[in-house]
C-alpha cells in the first residue's frame, strides 16, 4: 500500500489540472482574438528563396511579439529536394503537381488564411487557380503579372511592384552612350518576355535605338548556349541585355567569358533580379562578370526600422545558410517582409475569404522596400533605380535613375539631376579599355553591299567610273561617290559595301532593284 498512495495522489492531480484547464479554455474572454494561419509556397533551393523564408520567419515572429498574438506559418517548397530532379521536372507534369499539391495542402490540410509567394508568374498562376475555388488569397511574389490577371482573379495580389519601367533605364544608359543596337538576351519559355520585350523596344525607339537579335536560351542546355555566343561572336552588336534567371545569367557569363566575349568592345547590362543579387554569386561568377553594367531596385536602407531588420537579418540568415557567401538582405527579403507583415495584420480577428482580402488591401504601411498600398490589386511600381559597376569583388554604386528625372548620383532633395549616365562618372568597362565602347565591331562574317554605278555617264563631276591603263583596277569618282562615302563613314554601325559598274541606262540599272540580281539588293548611284 506504501507504493500506492503517491500514485493515487498524482492521479488525483493530473485530473484536477486537465479539470482546471478545460475551464479555462470554456470561460476565455469572447473578445480574445484568435490564431491566424498562414502558409507560403517559396523555392528553399535558391537565393531568392532563403531570403523570403527568413524574412517572413521575422516577420511573423515580429508580429507575435509586438502584438502578442500568435500566427501559425506554414511554408511548402515549391521545388524538388534534388535539384537534378527539380531541373528535369522544371517543365514537365511533375513540377505542376507539385505546386497545385503544395497550394491544396495549405488551404485544405492547414486551413491556412492566405498564402504567399511563389516567386515566379508561371507557379503562381498554378496557385491562384487553387485559391480562387476557396477564395483563398494569394500574396504574388511574383516579378510581374500580366495586366489581366488581377481582373481575372481577384484573390491575386501582387506584393512585389512592377518592375518595367527598368527597361527605359536601359534606354537612357544606350542613348547615353550613343549605341545604336542592342541584342537582348532572354530565358526560353519565360512568359515574362512577353511584358519585357515591347517594353525595351518601344524604349529604345524613344532614344533612337533598335534591337539587333532577341536570342531565346534554353535552362540546362549548355550546348545551345554556346552556339548562340558562337553566332553574336560574329555578329557586328556588341552591346547585350541580359534578362535571365539568376542560375542561367552565371551559366551565360561562365561561358562568354571563356570566349573571350567578356574583353574589350564588348558591353553587358543586366536587369533585376540578376543585379540586385549580384552580391551573392560566387567569385568564380563574379570574376566572370567584371565591368557589367547593371539596373537595380532601388529602397532605401538607411533608415532605423531597415538597420534593425539587417542586422537581425544577417545573424538568422548566416546560422541557417552557411553555405551562403553572402548574408545581406536585398529587395526580394525586404518585400517578403512587408508582404507578410501586411497578411499578419489583415488576418487578425480570423479573418478569411473577401473580408481578409479586403482588409490587406486597404492596408497602408511604411515597409522596409517602400509603402505598402494597393491599387487595384497591385503595389505601385518601382521608379527609382540603381545604376551599379562590377569590379572586382563585388560592385561600384555609379548613382540612380528615376522616372522623369533620368540619371543622378544621390537620391533626395538637392540632388543634382543629369540627362546622360557620362555624368555619373567613370564606367569600367569588360577588358578595362581606356575608351568607351563603340557598340558594335566588323563582323567576321558580313555580306557587303552592292552598289550599282552607270557606267558612262554624261556628268563625270557627278558620278565617273575609271579603269587604269591595264583594265585590272577600276576607280569611282565624283560628287555622288563622295557624299555615299563620308555618309557611310558616319554610320554608327559597320556597312560593308562595294561599288559595281552597270552598263546600262538608268532605267536599266533601277530595275535591277527589283529584279534583287544575285539575291542582293542592289542601289542606285545618281
Amino acid at each position: 500500500m506504501s507504493g500506492f498512495a503517491p500514485l493515487f495522489y498524482f492521479l488525483i492531480t493530473v485530473l484536477v489540472l486537465r479539470e482546471g484547464m478545460a475551464f479555462g479554455r470554456a470561460n476565455k474572454p469572447e473578445n480574445e482574438p484568435r490564431m491566424g494561419i498562414i502558409g507560403a509556397i517559396i523555392d528553399n533551393s535558391s537565393r531568392i528563396g532563403k531570403e523570403e523564408r527568413v524574412a517572413i520567419e521575422m516577420a511573423v515572429e515580429d508580429f507575435y511579439a509586438n502584438r502578442n498574438q500568435r500566427l501559425a506559418l506554414h511554408i511548402r517548397n515549391s521545388q524538388r529536394e534534388d535539384p537534378l530532379q527539380a531541373a528535369l521536372a522544371a517543365y514537365i507534369s511533375n513540377a505542376i503537381a507539385l505546386i497545385k499539391s503544395a497550394a491544396r495542402d495549405l488551404i485544405d490540410g492547414q486551413q491556412v488564411q492566405a498564402i504567399l509567394g511563389p516567386h515566379t508568374w508561371e507557379e503562381t498562376s498554378l496557385v491562384v487557380k487553387v485559391g480562387s475555388e476557396t477564395n483563398t488569397p494569394i500574396v504574388s511574389f511574383a516579378e510581374a503579372t500580366p495586366k489581366w490577371a488581377t481582373e481575372r482573379w481577384p484573390f491575386l495580389v501582387q506584393a512585389s511592384r512592377d518592375r518595367l519601367k527598368q527597361m527605359e533605364a536601359i534606354a537612357d544608359i544606350v542613348r547615353s552612350w550613343e549605341w545604336h543596337r542592342v541584342t537582348v538576351i532572354y530565358q526560353d519559355r519565360d512568359s515574362l518576355a512577353n511584358e519585357v520585350l515591347p517594353h525595351l523596344s518601344y524604349a529604345l525607339r524613344q532614344v533612337g535605338a533598335e534591337i539587333s537579335h532577341l536570342v531565346a536560351l534554353q535552362p540546362f542546355a549548355s550546348s545551345s548556349l554556346i552556339e548562340e555566343l558562337e553566332k553574336l561572336q560574329k555578329d557586328q552588336c556588341r552591346v547585350f541585355v541580359v534578362h535571365l534567371s539568376v542560375p542561367l545569367a552565371a551559366q551565360l557569363f561562365e561561358k562568354a567569358k571563356e570566349m573571350k566575349m567578356m574583353e574589350k568592345d564588348y558591353v553587358w547590362i543586366t536587369t533585376d533580379p540578376i543585379t540586385s543579387l549580384v552580391n551573392s554569386f560566387n567569385a568564380s561568377s563574379i570574376s566572370s562578370m567584371q565591368g557589367i553594367i547593371g539596373v537595380k531596385s532601388y529602397f532605401p536602407e538607411s533608415g532605423n526600422q531597415f538597420q534593425d531588420f539587417y542586422h537581425r537579418f544577417c545573424r538568422r540568415f548566416r546560422s541557417e545558410h552557411p553555405e551562403e557567401g553572402n548574408n545581406e538582405p536585398g529587395i526580394f527579403a525586404a518585400q517578403a517582409y512587408d508582404a507578410a507583415r501586411a497578411v499578419a495584420l489583415a488576418s487578425t480577428e480570423g479573418s478569411k475569404g473577401r473580408k481578409l482580402l479586403a482588409k490587406l488591401l486597404r492596408s497602408d504601411l511604411h515597409g522596409l522596400s517602400g509603402r505598402i498600398k494597393f491599387t487595384d490589386q497591385n503595389l505601385a511600381p518601382q521608379h527609382v533605380f540603381q545604376i551599379i559597376n562590377v569590379v572586382g569583388r563585388s560592385y561600384r554604386e555609379l548613382g540612380y535613375w528615376s522616372d522623369g528625372i533620368r540619371f543622378s548620383k544621390t537620391i533626395g532633395e538637392g540632388a543634382s539631376n543629369y540627362t546622360s549616365m557620362k555624368d555619373l562618372g567613370q564606367v569600367v568597362w569588360p577588358g578595362e579599355p581606356w575608351y568607351t565602347p563603340k557598340g558594335w565591331n566588323v563582323p567576321i562574317q558580313a555580306t557587303k553591299l552592292r552598289i550599282g554605278v552607270p557606267n558612262g555617264s554624261t556628268f563625270k563631276e557627278y558620278v565617273n567610273v575609271k579603269k587604269d591603263p591595264l583594265g585590272n583596277n577600276l576607280s569611282f569618282t565624283g560628287l555622288a561617290i563622295d557624299l555615299f562615302k563620308v555618309t557611310i563613314e558616319e554610320l554608327p554601325y559597320y556597312l560593308p559595301y562595294e561599288l559595281c559598274p552597270f552598263n546600262g541606262t538608268y532605267d536599266s540599272l533601277v530595275e535591277q532593284i527589283h529584279l534583287h540580281v544575285r539575291d542582293l539588293l542592289t542601289f542606285l548611284v545618281f
